[in-house]
Formats: structure tokens, C-alpha cells, sequence
């Protein structure tokens, strides 16, 4: 009898440790933060900045509250997390929930499937995730293991951006003027500025190490408008997955990641143990506009030595690619290779052709801050999508509510012109202000050809598709060519990289593949967040199938409410 109690009271207390460590709180509240010699209030996740990190293992559905004790309405993004048949948990505001309110609370289920490596989650209501985010670590699933040497140690590592200014007030002022942000004043290597700045010597992010172990860094661009690029003096880094997905082993002096993108990396530590050696990131722009051009460094010190300080003549600087080298910015993004062959689907249901530009829109007597006193604007295929402001659209599609979107996102640009000739007609730079979403059947293998083009600033632009991971099957510069076809001569339909997020370079195209097995709403916009609040987004409606288990699943009791 008693042996028998014992193995209960094993198996239960097991069971009671699993669940506890499937459930978090994050408790969203104003903090201030002394940086850059300024001191201001920010939000934050249980008054960590950046937040706490998650871990879970491949397959495991965990359960967040989200308790808002902030003044402003909040959201939560599990970014690279395909939440199948779940889009109530997914997170942008007034695309798949209603925001939860101050003193209100949410309870966000999150499911994980297929992830195998580091996402990441961030606030996604207006500005909000400057300061609101953090990762997550996934791990096999044991037996399985994973396919590169285990590390020794694991590295967290947020690069972000930071503004001595309220967020909220840069994002007021730029609505308001119709012109562009302010920039950045500074940006930070898991939330430190670095040596570099005013009144940072102090503030600066150290990692020790030991000589002849391996680190593992776990790495989210976290900027809000930034590419960056990323080195560590004297040492390479060996990328191993990207966007959560295992890659084939890359080896790199330097690494490009754009906001949204995580990167998992495998660094020795095998240099001289009595230097010192700084790791570096900064921007990578293009186009001609205003940008944060400063530089965050952090410290790497081997354990062994005594030497390492903040003086900026005590070690090792690593070399950064030029700011707006797109070679190498591409380089790096093209050598990405997914870990397995033979995945990618060959034949495909559908073609959908996107433009994607920056616009203008004029205004009354050219008052705004815009180029000749227009108003700044984004879109994708000439529609800047004009997000609802009193009910979801996930909300109106599973309940039939009327009025809220229409679903004539166009399968084609409208007009089709030389999308990167240097000088554009300018009729062509206004956009159609609607909410728009496209509507597609479940199992749908869709191609979507993601072009840039040149109208008023060319630039690049990182995709992010939510509810999916795709695969890039192609990338390439100047306009694509929908005359060719099937253009599989400039498509990898062998090992392409698996992700969430892809950069289109600056006058150039990706070509995207995803099975639409997921159903729901999901959003698909611009990463550099100026582009998002423009109208750079689409939502994109995948229908239910006909089995039980790709249905979409019913709403939880506690979704925020909506106020129409």
C-alpha cells in the first residue's frame, strides 16, 4: 500500500511540476530606465527589459497571463510560432483580438509544433514592443537531439533600439505630421547601449567566457526599424538555425539579421585569453533617408584574464561591412540553407504577385512633413491597409460580422510598370486606403512573389508572415519576370531556407511557398514597425478544411472585449 502511495505521489508531483512549468505571467507594467544620462518610464514584462525568457520543448502548448497594469492597451505576438488552428492567441491588435485594456488580463495559449529552435514574442499594439519582448528557447523533444554539437553554455542576445524620447510620443508626432520618426538615439545589446554613448561606460553587456568551451547565442533582432549587422572581433560564428528552423552549418565573420529574424549561433571560445574583445552591431540602410548610424558594443572576456575594461583603446574591435553594402548585407542572407532537402512543394495552387512601396498622400494645402507637404504612406499592391479600431477582423470572420474588411486584396499589382526604374510617373506614389484581406482555401500550395519597388524611397523590406513558416525559394534584384512562368532556373526548389521572415532587397523580389494548412487569420506586414503603421500589411484568410482537426479552434472565454 504504502509503495504504491509513493509511486502516485511521484507521479503526481511530476504532473504538478509540468504544469507549472507550462504557465507564466507576465505582469505588464512602467518602469523607469536610466539611459543615455536621461531618465524615463517604459513598459515592461514583469519589470525586465528586455523580458524574461521562455522555455519549452518541441510540441508543448504553454498558457500565459497577460496581466495589464500599464496605462495603455497591450497585445502579445508569439513571433515564429505557427499556433495551428489557434489564431485567438496569435496577438496584433485589431487583426485577431481586441487589445487588453489597463487593469484587464488575457490568458494567451500558445502551441507549439514544429518550431525546433529559438522565437521569440513581443508586444504588437502600436510602438509598444520597443521595449516589450523577449525569447524563447525550444528544445527537442527528447529522445531526439539535436543536430549540431551541444553547447556548453547558452547566450541570450536582444539587439534593439533605444529612444530618450516616450515611444508613444515619437509615434503621435510622426501620425500626426505625416512625416518620418524620429531615429533612434541609441542601440543596445540585451537593453545596453555600450561604451560609445554618453554616460554608458557602465552600461555596457559582458560576456565571459571560458577558454575551449562552446557558446551557443541565441539572437533576435529586436530593432524597431533597423537591418544590423553583428560581429565579434577574432572570432566566427557558426549560424546552425534561422527563424527557429535548423540550417546547414554556416560559418561567418559577420551576420546580417533584420528586425524580427532569430539566429542561433555556435561561438569557441579559442583566441588568446588575455585579450580582450569587443562584439559590435550597427545598421545596415539603404536609400536616402535619416537613420541611427551609431554603433552598441559589447565585451567578450575570457574568465581566465583580469584585463577586461571599457576603455576604448583595451581591445580587439571586430570589422562591420560598410552601413549600406548590400552585397554583403545578401550575401550573408542568401548562404542561409535549410538543414533538410526534398521539402519544398513543386507544384503550386496559386500565384499571388505583391508589389510593395513607400507612398504619399497628399494634404490640405501641403501641410504635412512629407516630400513637398504630402503625408508618408506604405502599401502592398497600392492598397495601405487601414487597420479596423473597434473590431478584430478575426473576430468579424468567425462571427459573420459585416463591414469590418472586404476580401478584394488583388491577386496582381494593379498597374504593372517598370517597378525599379529610377524616375516613376507620380500618380503612381498614391495609394488606396482600404482593409483588404485575401481569402484562400485550406490546402492551398501558395507562391507568393513579394516585389519592391522604387516609388518615392527604395529600400528593403522584411516580411513576416504570421501562422506560417515558407519557404524562399527565390531572391533577386530588379523586377521579377511573371512572363517566364515557372522561372525554377532562378528558384533553390532543393534546400531553401525555412523561415518566417525575409528580407526583400532594396529594387528586388523574393519568391515565398507556403501550404495553407492553418486555419484562420494571420497577418503578413512590414518588420521595420515605421512601414506597418504606413499600411504596409495584408491579412491573409486561410478557410477550414473539411476534417475535425482543421477547423479553427473556438474562441477562449476570456478574449478581450471589443467596443464597437
Amino acid at each position: 500500500m504504502s509503495h504504491s502511495f509513493f509511486h502516485f505521489f511521484l507521479i503526481s508531483l511530476f504532473l504538478y511540476k509540468n504544469c507549472i512549468a507550462h504557465r507564466y505571467t507576465f505582469t505588464v507594467r512602467e518602469v523607469p530606465y536610466t539611459k543615455l544620462c536621461s531618465t524615463k518610464t517604459i513598459l515592461t514584462v514583469n519589470s525586465q527589459f528586455p523580458g524574461p525568457v521562455i522555455k519549452v520543448h518541441k510540441g508543448d502548448t504553454i498558457y500565459v497571463n497577460v496581466r495589464n497594469r500599464a496605462s495603455e492597451n497591450i497585445t502579445m505576438h508569439w513571433h515564429g510560432v505557427e499556433q495551428p488552428r489557434n489564431p485567438w492567441s496569435d496577438g496584433p491588435e485589431y487583426i485577431t483580438q481586441c487589445p487588453i485594456r489597463p487593469g484587464s488580463n488575457f490568458m494567451y495559449k500558445v502551441i507549439f509544433s514544429i518550431e525546433d529552435t529559438t522565437v521569440w514574442w513581443h508586444a504588437h499594439s502600436l510602438w509598444t514592443r520597443a521595449t516589450v519582448h523577449g525569447l524563447i528557447f525550444v528544445y527537442p523533444r527528447p529522445p531526439e537531439s539535436l543536430p549540431f554539437p551541444k553547447a556548453d553554455h547558452e547566450v541570450p542576445l536582444v539587439l534593439g533600439e533605444w529612444w530618450k524620447r516616450d515611444v508613444r510620443e515619437v509615434l503621435e508626432e510622426f501620425i500626426r505630421t505625416g512625416g518620418a520618426p524620429n531615429v533612434s538615439d541609441a542601440l543596445t545589446i540585451n537593453g545596453h547601449p555600450g561604451f560609445l554613448y554618453p554616460c554608458s561606460k557602465s552600461d555596457t553587456f559582458h560576456l565571459k567566457v571560458e577558454k575551449g568551451k562552446t557558446y551557443r547565442i541565441r539572437m533576435v533582432n529586436a530593432a524597431m526599424n533597423l537591418i544590423l549587422f553583428f560581429a565579434i572581433a577574432n572570432h566566427s560564428l557558426t549560424v546552425v538555425a534561422a527563424d527557429g528552423h535548423y540550417i546547414k552549418p554556416l560559418k561567418a565573420t559577420y551576420i546580417t539579421i533584420s528586425p524580427g529574424e532569430t539566429l542561433d549561433m555556435l561561438l569557441q571560445a579559442d583566441q588568446n585569453p588575455k585579450r580582450t574583445y569587443y562584439m559590435a552591431a550597427r545598421a545596415y540602410q539603404t536609400g536616402n533617408i535619416d537613420f541611427d548610424n551609431t554603433t552598441t558594443i559589447g565585451i567578450l572576456s575570457y574568465i581566465s584574464s583580469c584585463n577586461a575594461t571599457t576603455s576604448s583603446f583595451s581591445g580587439y574591435y571586430p570589422t562591420l561591412p560598410f552601413y549600406n553594402d548590400t552585397s554583403a548585407a545578401f550575401g550573408f542572407f542568401t548562404k542561409i540553407k535549410s538543414l533538410y532537402s526534398g521539402q519544398v512543394p513543386v507544384q503550386i495552387s496559386r500565384r499571388i504577385l505583391t508589389t510593395i512601396s513607400i507612398n504619399l498622400r497628399m494634404c490640405p494645402q501641403n501641410s504635412c512633413e512629407g516630400p513637398n507637404g504630402s503625408r508618408l504612406a506604405a502599401s502592398m499592391n497600392n492598397i495601405s491597409f487601414v487597420t479596423p479600431s473597434h473590431v478584430d477582423i478575426l473576430k468579424a470572420y468567425y462571427y459573420h460580422i459585416k463591414g469590418v474588411y472586404g476580401t478584394r486584396f488583388p491577386e496582381f499589382p494593379p498597374l504593372f510598370f517598370n517597378f525599379t526604374a529610377e524616375n516613376q510617373p507620380l500618380f503612381l506614389e498614391t495609394p488606396r486606403l482600404a482593409t483588404e484581406a485575401k481569402v484562400i482555401e485550406f490546402g492551398q500550395v501558395v507562391e507568393l512573389v513579394i516585389q519592391g519597388t522604387s516609388l518615392v524611397n527604395a529600400l528593403d523590406h522584411p516580411m513576416h508572415l504570421h501562422g506560417f513558416s515558407f519557404f524562399v525559394v527565390g531572391v533577386g534584384f530588379g523586377n521579377f519576370n511573371i512572363s517566364e512562368g515557372e522561372p525554377s532556373s532562378l528558384y533553390n526548389l532543393v534546400d531553401p531556407p525555412y523561415k518566417n521572415t525575409m528580407t526583400v532587397p532594396i529594387n528586388g523580389w523574393i519568391a515565398i511557398r507556403f501550404q495553407a494548412n492553418n486555419p484562420g487569420v494571420w497577418f503578413m506586414h512590414c518588420h521595420l514597425d515605421r512601414h506597418q503603421t504606413w499600411g504596409m500589411n495584408v491579412v491573409f484568410i486561410v478557410k477550414n478544411g473539411r476534417g475535425p482537426h482543421q477547423q479553427i479552434l473556438p474562441p477562449p472565454h476570456d478574449l478581450p472585449p471589443c467596443y464597437e
